[in-house]
């Protein structure tokens, strides 16, 4: 059975789906299961900001084909783990 960590931002196109992609490649090989989702869905079905695929391109991971999705209360019965990015984004 695989450890299941979701990260989660506010519209999961900066900061969760590069802690995915980050998390992805250090975990490589070992029983994990990552994603990432967003608080508010201003972005649904976008992929990353430029801006975080070109610095997980720098460092040699590739997040380009992501696409974000909105956090559901279904995934709070999924995911062992769920890592908010900042305190808003937990209270919300």
């Amino acid at each position: 059975m695989s450890t299941k960590v979701l990260m989660v931002c506010l519209g999961n196109i900066c900061r969760s789906p590069l802690a995915e992609g980050v998390f992805r490649h250090l975990a490589e090989g070992q029983n994990f299961m990552v994603d990432s989702a967003g608080t508010a869905n201003y972005h649904t079905g976008a992929a990353p900001d430029h801006r975080s695929i070109a610095v997980a391109a720098k460092n040699g991971i590739d997040i380009s084909n992501q696409k974000a999705r909105l956090l559901t209360y279904n995934d709070i019965e999924v995911f062992d783990h769920i890592l908010v990015m900042d305190e808003q984004n937990l209270l919300d």
